[in-house]
């Protein structure tokens, strides 16, 4: 029979993105609005000779919301854990203990159809290699300042911080990452971001963005949030978590160039030539600040300084392999 696209996607994902060898166990984590794309991934792994199980739990109500006891439980026993599901389990204690664990796990947060097949199908290897030289020129940098014509001007200290890539190759124990995939990111130092920044791309669980939000940013914290209905929306999002919520938790660079702007944000901050920053948790990515809530905006057209160097104009990436 032949391969559909999804199909196509999905052993991608297992054989190329995860690197999955014959014995190893595999664990799809999936709920009731994703569950096309966890049978895909579950009957391919079959197919392609592996033990694999498939948990379907009831969907999420928030990013960075904790799954059942009884998954993070089972998270631990797999091999490779590959989780399409409604909201974020990326920042989770869930899978933050299983990585621990050494367990490689992959993240599909509000993954649909078009987007796995249009993001699987990317060169994977050009994706890493550019991943991994931001990620060395990010580790050696002190300062980021991202300007945009929107009114973005803000400028975030990193120093000490490891830089994250997001590379789409997941072979190492311990690996995890968003599928799709294709970003260098790290997590500001608290209390030193300072400015403004203009989201007018998509926004975290809002998704495309009529209106663009303007968060002013003072000691590493989102003082004034302002723009129009999706900005009181993203102020209600934030309000149960106080400041946690409101702390400078990522700076990311896109390096994918074949996905684009879908309002799918698990998409639109992987797009090349995009800024996304994040509020709220960072203790996934280094930080101090552990809340269940993660939210990034995307940037368009921004102008990237690394300290001195300027590293991409009016969203035209200046580094390459």
């Amino acid at each position: 029979m032949a391969l559909t696209k999804l199909d196509k996607a999905s052993r991608i994902a297992i054989k190329d993105c995860m690197g999955a060898k014959k014995k190893e166990k595999i664990l799809v984590v999936t709920d009731e609005n994703k569950n096309e794309i966890g049978q895909s991934l579950y009957q391919n792994a079959l197919d392609l000779g592996h033990e694999a199980f498939l948990l379907e739990m009831k969907s999420r109500e928030y990013n960075g919301e904790e799954p059942p006891e009884f998954v993070a439980e089972a998270m631990k026993m797999a091999d490779v854990i590959l989780c399409p599901t409604t909201k974020s389990l990326t920042h989770t204690d869930a899978r933050r203990n299983a990585s621990a664990l050494g367990k490689r796990i992959a993240t599909f947060p509000g993954i649909t159809k078009d987007v796995m097949i249009r993001g699987l199908n990317a060169d994977y290897k050009k994706i890493a290699a550019l991943t991994l030289k931001l990620t060395k020129m990010m580790d050696k940098t002190k300062n980021i300042h991202v300007t945009a014509p929107n009114g973005t001007d803000i400028t975030m200290n990193i120093e000490g911080r490891k830089t994250i890539p997001s590379k789409g190759l997941f072979h190492k124990k311990g690996e995890s990452g968003n599928l799709p995939t294709g970003e260098a990111f790290a997590a500001p130092v608290e209390g030193k971001s300072e400015g403004v920044f203009v989201a007018d791309g998509s926004f975290a669980v809002i998704g495309m963005l009529k209106t663009p939000i303007k968060i002013k940013v003072e000691k590493g914290l989102a003082t004034e949030i302002s723009g129009g209905k999706e900005a009181k929306q993203l102020i209600k999002m934030l309000e149960p978590f106080g400041k946690k919520g409101r702390n400078i938790a990522e700076i990311g660079i896109g390096t994918n160039d074949s996905v684009k702007l879908s309002g799918m944000l698990l998409e639109d901050e992987k797009k090349m030539g995009t800024v996304h920053i994040a509020l709220g948790d960072n203790k996934s990515m280094g930080g101090k600040i552990n809340v269940p809530i993660h939210v990034d905006g995307v940037i368009l057209k921004p102008t990237v300084y690394f300290d001195d160097k300027l590293i991409m104009k009016n969203g035209k990436l200046l580094v390459s392999v």
